[in-house]
């Protein structure tokens, strides 16, 4: 190819990404693009500032009509989309607001996941094509006030009382759960750990919200107090028994935030490349300095990389060979670099980069909660060291 014939060098996509999308994985990424501008872009700012996103409800149903609930599932009013066009939904929610994108991890990856996995086809029957429309909107219960990262301790307890199961616990920092019509609820039994699908309107079932919050400020996120929640013996997920469940689920879930990380990462760094071009200092614009040049390349280089690794995980996903190893390897990757890309933006904007007026702050603080969330840097860590070395450093 001669030069005359090279395309125009594309500032927001450097590398020619786009050119590994096919029509329709272009398609879904407009379309949720569209949709984060049309119903989040305008009123994120304040929701965010408020600590609350009205109408979330109508907003998951929106999101079903768009296919994007359980959106990699196949079956039960599920779009059966690949795993690249799930991740290329997750980095358009997310360039919105990770508050956004975590409302359809939760709902898609971690519940319905569950129960597309290890439910009975009852079970699958009587929650997933509603989930899938929005009209059920689902949680998760794995994390405890005393155990986060050390599933393996939790206290939360289901003891059979006849033909039924009686819960008795409570979990922490759960999303959707104060909004959930169902929640997927691991705890211990005499059999091992187990899996129940809770209808929150059961009699000893609650969901307090947790308030004060400075990271996911628009996104639900609760306690689940269970109180002696009587279940009948079929509420339980009858495929599974231990951590694989959970952790299966949580490595599916994190594949999306590979992906999802990327998208605050882009919207900060586009703010900061906006800024730089417009805002003048000493004459001139900042982005003529070396120094904000020396800035946006080296975020333009990591926010590609990360989507270049992104996609790589999704074309292994797709293709049955995605390891867990290798979701860590982009979790821990992609999540601190995008943190660091918004860090940078902000020293760009100045001091119009902790103003809700832009992105990059509210980005920024969302992420120190992701950097947390689905497994800690330190955690992930460890699973690659272990997977580098072959010895367990856990205990």
């Amino acid at each position: 190819m001669s030069a005359g014939t090279l395309p125009p060098f594309d500032p927001r996509d450097p590398l020619g990404l786009d050119d590994l999308l096919d029509p329709e994985d272009l398609a879904v990424r407009d379309t949720m693009r569209r949709w984060a501008a049309d119903r989040v872009l305008p009123q994120i700012a304040d929701w965010y500032e408020r600590g609350e996103v009205p109408g979330i409800r109508e907003l998951a149903r929106e999101l079903g009509s768009l296919g994007a609930l359980g959106m990699s599932l196949t079956g039960y009013g599920c779009a059966g989309a690949s795993a690249i066009q799930y991740g290329l939904a997750c980095l358009e929610l997310e360039a919105a607001d990770s508050g956004i994108r975590s409302l359809i991890s939760v709902q898609g990856s971690l519940s319905m996941y569950a129960i597309h996995r290890f439910g009975s086809e009852e079970q699958k029957q009587r929650w997933l094509p509603r989930m899938a429309s929005g009209e059920v909107i689902g949680c998760f219960g794995l994390t405890e006030p005393d155990h986060g990262s050390d599933p393996s301790g939790m206290r939360t307890y289901a003891k059979r009382d006849g033909s039924d199961w009686v819960l008795t616990g409570r979990k922490m920092w759960i999303t959707n759960g104060s909004v959930a019509g169902v929640a997927v609820v691991w705890a211990r039994t005499d059999e091992g750990i187990r899996g129940f699908l809770v209808p929150t309107d059961a009699p000893g079932f609650s969901a307090p919200a947790i308030k004060h919050k400075w990271s996911l400020r628009a996104s639900v996120t609760s306690e689940l107090v269970l109180d002696e929640v009587r279940l009948p013996t079929d509420a339980v997920l009858p495929e599974v028994t231990g951590l694989r469940g959970p952790l299966s689920c949580l490595s599916h879930a994190r594949y999306g935030i590979v992906w999802g990380a990327m998208g605050a990462a882009r919207s900060a760094f586009e703010s900061a490349l906006d800024y730089a071009r417009e805002r003048e200092q000493f004459g001139r614009p900042i982005g003529g300095f070396q120094l904000t040049q020396a800035k946006l390349a080296d975020m333009a280089l990591e926010l590609h990389k990360g989507v270049l690794l992104a996609h790589h995980l999704g074309r292994r996903l797709d293709a049955g060979r995605l390891r867990p190893e290798q979701v860590s390897f982009g979790k821990l990757n992609n999540v601190r670099e995008a943190i660091e890309i918004c860090r940078t933006a902000r020293t760009i904007l100045g001091a119009n980069g902790i103003s809700l007026e832009y992105p990059v702050m509210r980005h920024a603080t969302n992420l120190e909660s992701v950097l947390t969330y689905e497994g800690t840097v330190e955690m992930h860590q460890l699973v690659l060291g272990k997977a580098l070395t072959g010895i367990d450093a856990f205990r």
